[in-house]
């Protein structure tokens, strides 16, 4: 993960814009940087006092050159460098997944086939360095990066080297405690080649393979003593093959060691085409690697670019690095901002325009808030999400034995971000308000955020869907719905699980703005790495009416199941293109475009088409309602006709689930743990009780003097607090009517995926049942 940029930090370096440090050591700062042409890097930038050294200048400079001819795809690959510039600089390809330790330490070690072939991959990646005239010196778990497409080897040559000439002297050491050689241990200052780095490899897959470094730990003397006198600890290596590899690879002398080159034909374990990690590392890693993958997301975007047609009549290479060829479609995305118009808020408090809401008792004006788009270009959307809470507002009042009663206050926003501040804002004020449901769009979230973060007051989002939004103090912002990357997970499953499925076709339509660019970049990341296939993506402007060529070109290069990213009417103009092709294979749209719009402009060519959306749809209780309770859905649905006169559209459900649960944790913390049986809505353990608010032995809050139940108001009318709420929230576990609601501890995400599966049947939109998910 990146920190953030410091004030003294460059913006640039090199023709990279700088995004954010990645680490910091004694010879430099290493930054995320990103080209104009949108390809990210690692960039390290040379400290002065270096960049002075005329002695460190010439070998900079003649490491930096053999560097460059380092040609392997399991070595990050030097794109660029400055040795004569007043600050020094090199930058190489950057991998955006975990390395080994993050791995080992929460997956614990890896089977012995996925060690083995780890070893051959990186192997063949030392064997480059060394053809290339440099040893690494530093090969340890920390400079092993995996990805959908195969472990990556980085911070080679240079930096050691740069390192050796200002470090090197008697009695120092070069490298890492416990993965260097014996004949690096000793700081006598003896060259370490490339036997040194085979030695290193050696300790890195014993490490891998047990999950501790085979030298033990400790004291940095002591770690020296026993790598140069000590045999290394391979208990739990119990595959012969492997632990007798090891073995030699650590042998003492360096004349004893296999090379690089000798370990590739040695390790007999076969490696899959191309590197993929979904086909020799457990399912949990390669899920881990996927979502670290799509992380990168969140960067500042650039602006889009694209191919000619005829530049794509030549396919890909097939082992090419997924991200590397992706990144030459798609160089980043736009924020779309929807709706525009006056600058009054709309309210709804009490008796709103549907007529109806919860009913306060005197002096005890307890408000959920409802921020939303109730009049702009989401507003289906808003008055969908308004409704339920509304619902769950009555549902929790109608409770004979409630500890208080809740009101509604709806607030809309139009779309409109500078209105989505000024509602947050009043929402923020109002000392009643204890939670808001919404913004229902992208940018109002990003622009309501800051107001709603410094009052701490709990805002859950069920359509606000962004990979990630800007850094916030306090942890109050919760994502109740999977991201559009997380989204990409069930329908790479669906597609590439399809019968004769194996290459799929990404049509990224900028139309749908960075929802489009999210979606369509995360899936291309993760088909490697979860499903072993292929993929052959595409980017159009925004704007683009023919989409026919890019069809045609995604047909050609043997996509046999497509996926589209993007806006409702450039799903119709794909549906009609696609439609005038024999393709019968299977055809996903991003949730976006499932709007009657679709529906209207495609016609019969809309027949067929699927949705994954983390919504449920109208005819909810009609489809397959597996993993669902189906009677509380059947219940929520015929509350909503009899309230409103039609079905539920989609989000209502969402809406109802969230407050539900913050219902829910309020009167969890006004009565107590050991009562909140009674005040459920929905399964699973609140987060006061978690949290330890229990009858008869409530603790006081941190910092709060008295006996007040956590998160009492000063006013001493028994309402939380809304800090004290935000903390329960985030402890919780709620079963909604559509999915699982628990989130993740640091960054207030959804810990469950749970999607939906929608299909075109008969010209509408019809709901199939829970979307599929990723086996493991």
């Amino acid at each position: 993960m990146t920190e953030r940029l410091r004030p003294s930090d460059p913006a640039r370096i090199g023709g990279h814009r700088l995004l954010g440090r990645l680490g910091a050591g004694g010879m430099g700062t290493v930054y995320l940087g990103r080209t104009d042409a949108g390809a990210l890097a690692a960039v390290k930038v040379i400290l002065p006092e270096y960049a002075g050294d005329e002695e460190f200048r010439t070998r900079f400079r003649r490491e930096a050159e053999a560097a460059r001819r380092v040609d392997s795809p399991w070595a990050v690959r030097v794109t660029g460098a400055d040795t004569e510039s007043e600050t020094p600089w090199l930058a190489t390809e950057f991998v955006p997944g975990p390395t080994l330790p993050e791995v080992v330490a929460r997956y614990g070690p890896l089977p012995a086939r996925s060690v083995k072939v780890l070893g051959r991959l990186l192997a063949r990646a030392l064997a480059a360095v060394h053809a290339a005239g440099l040893a690494h010196r530093d090969v340890k778990p920390g400079n092993v990066l995996l990805a959908a497409d195969g472990p990556r080897l980085i911070d080679f040559g240079i930096a050691r080297a740069a390192d050796a000439t200002a470090l090197t002297a008697t009695g120092l050491v070069v490298g890492t405690p416990g993965f260097l050689p014996p004949e690096q241990a000793t700081g006598s200052g003896a060259d370490a080649g490339p036997a040194g780095d085979v030695f290193s490899l050696g300790a890195l897959l014993a490490y891998v393979a047990t999950g501790r470094p085979p030298f033990g730990s400790g004291a940095v003397d002591a770690l020296l003593y026993r790598t140069v006198h000590g045999a290394p600890d391979l208990d739990g290596v119990d595959d012969p093959a492997l632990r007798a590899l090891l073995t030699e690879c650590l042998a003492k002398d360096p004349a004893a060691r296999p090379s690089a080159a000798d370990l590739d034909t040695r390790i007999t374990e076969d490696v899959p085409a191309g590197g993929a990690s979904a086909s020799w590392l457990p399912e949990d890693v390669v899920r881990t690697i996927a979502e670290r993958s799509a992380a990168m997301l969140a960067l500042p975007d650039i602006d889009a670019t694209v191919g000619d047609a005829a530049a794509s009549d030549t396919p890909e290479p097939r082992t090419a690095p997924a991200r590397r060829r992706f990144l030459a479609f798609a160089a980043g995305g736009t924020v779309v901002a929807l709706g525009a118009g006056g600058l009054a808020a709309v309210r709804l408090w009490g008796d709103g325009a549907d007529g109806r809401s919860g009913a306060t008792t005197a002096g005890r004006r307890w408000v959920i808030g409802v921020h939303a788009d109730l009049t702009g270009d989401q507003k289906a959307a808003g008055r969908a999400q308004e409704r339920g809470v509304r619902l769950a507002v009555d549902r929790f009042n109608s409770r004979k034995d409630k500890p208080f009663t809740l009101t509604v206050k709806a607030l809309d926003d139009r779309g409109d971000p500078a209105r989505a501040e000024r509602v947050a804002e009043e929402f923020a004020r109002d000392p009643d308000v204890l939670a808001v449901i919404g913004p229902t769009g992208d940018a109002a979230t990003g622009a309501a955020l800051p107001a709603y973060d410094e009052a701490v007051l709990p805002l859950l989002t069920v359509s606000s869907l962004q990979i990630a939004y800007a850094a916030r103090v306090n942890a109050a912002f919760f994502q109740a719905s999977p991201s559009y990357a997380a989204l990409s997970l069930p329908i790479v499953t669906r597609l590439l699980r399809s019968p004769g499925a194996g290459r799929l076709g990404i049509l990224i339509d900028r139309s749908g703005g960075q929802a489009a660019y999210q979606a369509g970049y995360a899936a291309n990341l993760m088909v490697p790495g979860l499903t072993g296939g292929t993929t052959h993506p595409r980017v159009v402007p925004a704007g683009t009416t023919d989409l026919a060529p890019v069809v045609a070109d995604l047909l050609a290069h043997r996509s046999d199941a497509l996926l589209y990213a993007g806006d409702a009417a450039g799903a119709a103009r794909a549906a009609r293109a696609l439609a005038a092709t024999p393709f019968k294979g299977p055809r996903v749209a991003q949730h976006t475009a499932m709007r009657p719009e679709f529906l209207e402009r495609a016609g019969e060519a809309a027949e067929g088409w699927e949705f994954i959306a983390p919504f449920t749809g109208a005819d909810m209780v009609g489809g397959d309602t597996a993993g669902a309770s189906a009677r509380p859905a059947a219940d929520f649905a015929a509350a909503h006709r009899e309230r409103f006169g039609a079905a539920p559209d989609a989000w209502a459900a969402e809406a109802y689930d969230v407050a539900g649960l913050v219902a829910r944790e309020l009167a969890a913390l006004v009565r107590g743990a050991g009562k909140n049986g009674a005040e459920r809505n929905g399964a699973g353990k609140s987060g006061a009780e978690k949290n330890g608010a229990a009858e008869g032995g409530t603790p006081t809050p941190t910092g709060s003097p008295g006996t007040a139940p956590p998160g009492a108001s000063p006013s001493g009318d028994g309402r939380p607090g809304r800090a004290a709420l935000a903390a329960a929230i985030a402890a919780s576990r709620y079963e909604g009517i559509s999915r699982t609601y628990a989130f993740d501890a640091e960054r207030q995400q959804l810990v469950a995926r749970d999607a939906h599966l929608h299909r075109v049947e008969g010209g509408r939109f019809r709901y199939v049942g829970p979307a599929p998910q990723p086996k493991g």
